[in-house]
């Protein structure tokens, strides 16, 4: 069976632990990354990660985008929004469709 992963600080994430998902609490951007290369090898479908750890974890990312499995998806942390998130959706839905929904232009 598949599961979800959640990764960042404590009070980012232990909220997750309550809806059944796997959390992994830490802020630093090599465990983290250690965190998401184990979870991606142990059946993990989903893996949602704080946006500040995320940008830290860059390089271990980016080995998993072409891949239909884990999906690694960043979230706001109670640190604030870095705005990651939304780039990415907004680059996701640029390269489906061919053009930039969110642009005023």
């Amino acid at each position: 069976m598949k599961r979800i992963g959640v990764i960042g600080s404590a009070q980012s994430v232990r909220g997750f632990g309550a809806l059944g998902m796997d959390v992994f609490e830490t802020q630093d951007g090599a465990e983290a990354a250690g965190i998401i290369r184990r979870l991606a090898h142990n059946d993990y479908a989903v893996i949602y990660i704080t946006e500040w750890l995320f940008e830290q974890c860059g390089a271990e990312i980016e080995k998993y985008t072409d891949q239909l499995q884990p999906a690694i998806i960043p979230i706001p942390g109670v640190f604030g929004n870095t705005g990651i998130g939304m780039e990415l959706v907004s680059r996701s839905v640029e390269r489906a469709v061919g053009s930039d929904i969110l642009s005023n232009e």
